[in-house]
């Protein structure tokens, strides 16, 4: 097999057995880019060859082992130019790295590159197309990191989520995505956007690689997701507030990954959400560009004419709205989590669509992130498992909600469901 074909869990198991060098696995990851990233665009950048050399030299006894990562360009690297998918930003040095960055680095994964972001990981989409079908958008706002891993650039790649940037884009593209439970990896050097919603999450081409990662670079045991559960999930179905979304295939394709879970064991209970997620849901707009507004404060001031007019336009919209709605946003947003708190005392974890199905047509538009917004205003883990193909022949996916900080759990059951629906 090339190298760049393994699993990231498969390769650190290579070098680590000294079967395979992590030189010899970039070296293959960056025969693939020259391969595929001419139609794809999913990189803005990559990394000098003597750094990442040498990093990969360093790191061969570290957790990680010298694996790629990709890296979205919202989040600071010290040795690559960062630019949160605007030209207000062009040239832009940080002078250190994010923290998640430094904590990558730390744990021995090397830097390949930085991937394409929609302009501050909000509305403006980037270059990057969906390596299945190029006329079409791989998602958003981290567009090139799902694209990246997809196509075979890198097993991993660090992304990040204030509405559905992880898990929509892993569904169009057709990769495993991880959104861990709000505050898990500290967002110091992040262009933080919402203070109430961004985190941090990975993908990967499986559940594993991605706890791998994940508990390398935060100190949290995530445990291995393949291990065999003590006992088939409880499985909370629903299609959640934007349920008249979801395209025929999507509904069809929920319905078959359902039966495919229930007999491979699983209890299937549909599950009516408390009235408080509906206020959470239609709130998540006005938290979201509300403290938005706050966080493009300069960029509004000095450059408000480089700024794209849709997002000046929600800009402008939350100015007019004021603290008031992102202050009773915020309250909906607590309201709803205690509220869940009896929904997740029946079940063990919730399944629901990734996105509304597949990836639309053409690059303007990253999809509706309507089937991710309530989840992230949750604040518990996330995890996007392939899910077939439509009739398009795209991807679809599947996502499995956990309650706060029972990502091991919610892990371990996307895991089962991806090995159950295979």
């Amino acid at each position: 097999m090339l190298p760049w074909k393994l699993s990231a869990g498969e390769a650190l198991s290579l070098i680590r057995a000294g079967k395979l060098s992590s030189v010899e696995l970039i070296e293959s990851c960056l025969e693939r880019c020259a391969e595929r990233e001419p139609a794809t665009r999913a990189f803005v950048r990559l990394a000098d060859r003597d750094r990442w050399q040498a990093d990969a030299t360093a790191a061969s006894d570290r957790p990680l082992a010298g694996l790629p990562i990709a890296v979205k360009d919202v989040i600071d690297t010290a040795d690559l130019v960062t630019e949160y998918g605007s030209p207000i930003w062009a040239g832009y040095r940080p002078v250190a790295d994010a923290a998640v960055v430094s904590l990558s680095r730390a744990a021995g994964a090397v830097v390949f590159g930085k991937t394409v972001t929609t302009a501050f990981a909000t509305m403006t989409p980037g270059p990057t197309t969906n390596p299945h079908n190029h006329a079409h958008t791989p998602g958003g706002s981290s567009s090139g990191s799902a694209a990246a891993v997809a196509y075979g650039a890198v097993p991993l790649a660090l992304g990040t989520q204030t509405a559905g940037s992880l898990i929509r884009p892993a569904a169009f593209c057709g990769v495993v995505a991880y959104k861990p439970t709000f505050g898990t990896i500290h967002r110091a050097g992040m262009k933080v956007m919402s203070e109430s919603l961004d985190t941090i999450g990975v993908f990967a081409r499986e559940v594993g690689d991605c706890a791998l990662f994940i508990s390398a670079i935060s100190g949290r045991d995530l445990g291995d997701p393949a291990r065999k559960l003590d006992r088939a999930p409880r499985l909370g179905v629903t299609l959640g507030p934007a349920a008249e979304l979801a395209t025929p295939a999507m509904r069809q394709r929920l319905d078959e990954v359902i039966a495919a879970a229930a007999r491979a064991g699983a209890e299937i209970v549909e599950i009516a959400l408390p009235q408080e997620t509906d206020e959470a849901f239609g709130r998540h707009v006005d938290v979201m560009y509300g403290e938005s507004l706050q966080a493009l404060a300069w960029e509004r001031r000095e450059h408000g004419d480089r700024l794209a007019e849709a997002l000046c336009r929600m800009l402008d919209n939350a100015a007019e709205r004021g603290p008031e709605a992102v202050r009773l946003g915020r309250r909906a947003f607590a309201a709803a989590r205690a509220a869940m708190t009896a929904v997740f005392d029946g079940i063990d974890a919730i399944l629901t669509p990734s996105a509304p199905g597949e990836a639309p047509l053409g690059l303007a538009f990253t999809g509706d992130p309507s089937f991710n917004q309530l989840w992230t205003a949750l604040h518990g883990p996330c995890v996007s498992i392939p899910a077939g193909t439509g009739p398009l022949g795209l991807p679809l996916g599947v996502q499995v909600v956990g309650p706060v900080d029972r990502d091991r759990d919610t892990l371990a059951i996307a895991a089962w469901l991806a090995a159950a629906i295979s």
